[in-house]
C-alpha cells in the first residue's frame, strides 16, 4: 500500500507520541514505580469512574487515530488545514513530552493511591498547571483536523472531556494533599495556560 506524506508524518507524530508514553512506564517500571493508577484503589466512585471511562475512550482514540491515518483517503479538509492539523498534533507531542521528563519520578496517569508524589511548579509547570493534558487535547485536536472523520471526532471529543473531568478529580486530590502551596499556585498559574503576570511596582 503506498503511504502518502500526510500518512508519514500523522505515523511518525503517533509513534513518537505513544512511544515516549509507554518508554515512560516502562523506565518507572523498573524502578518499582506504578505508573498507571487510573481506576485503581479507593479512591472514591466518582473518581473511579472518571478514571475508568478516559481510560477506555484514550484506547478508543488510539484506534481511531490508527485506522484514519492508515485508511486516510486524502478526502478531508484542504491541504494547509491538514497541514495545521500536523503542526497541532506534533506540538501537543512535544508538549506532552516536556511536562513528563519535568515530572520526572513523580509522573503518573491518573491520581496515586498513596501520597508519594511532589508537587512540581517548575519549567513547563510554569506556565500550565497541566501542560501533558494540553498536549493530548492538541494532539487530538490535530489528528482529527489531519484526518478527518466523524468516529475520531466523537471519540476524540469524549476523550478531550473527561480529561477535564480528571483534571478537576486531581485538583481536589492535589488541593488535600499539598494545602496552600497548591492554592497559592492555583492563583498564580492557569490550569491550561498562562503567562505570570508582572508584579506591580510598589
Amino acid at each position: 500500500m503506498e503511504v502518502n506524506g500526510y500518512q508519514a508524518a500523522g505515523i511518525i507524530i503517533l509513534a513518537v507520541y505513544y512511544g515516549a508514553y509507554f518508554t515512560k512506564i516502562f523506565v518507572q517500571k523498573r524502578k518499582g514505580i506504578v505508573t498507571t493508577q487510573l481506576g485503581r484503589g479507593n479512591k472514591g466512585k466518582r473518581t473511579v469512574i472518571t478514571e475508568r471511562t478516559l481510560q477506555v475512550l484514550s484506547v478508543l482514540t488510539v484506534i481511531a487515530e490508527i485506522f484514519c491515518v492508515v485508511y486516510d483517503r486524502g478526502e478531508t479538509f484542504p491541504k494547509a488545514v491538514r497541514i495545521l492539523g500536523l503542526v497541532l498534533a506534533a506540538a501537543g507531542a512535544f508538549l506532552f513530552m516536556t511536562a513528563m521528563c519535568a515530572m520526572r519520578e513523580s509522573w503518573r496517569a491518573g491520581i496515586p493511591e498513596g501520597k508519594d508524589t511532589e508537587l512540581v511548579t517548575e519549567g513547563i509547570y510554569k506556565m500550565s498547571r497541566n501542560p501533558a493534558f494540553l498536549g493530548f487535547d492538541l494532539v487530538y485536536i490535530g489528528m482529527g483536523t489531519a484526518f478527518f472523520h466523524i468516529g475520531l471526532c466523537i471519540v476524540s471529543m469524549m476523550g478531550m472531556i473527561m480529561m477535564h473531568l480528571q483534571i478537576l478529580e486531581e485538583e481536589k486530590f492535589l488541593r488535600e494533599t499539598f494545602g496552600e502551596e497548591y492554592a497559592a499556585y492555583q492563583k498564580r498559574v492557569g490550569r491550561y495556560f498562562s503567562i505570570r503576570a508582572k508584579e506591580k511596582r510598589k
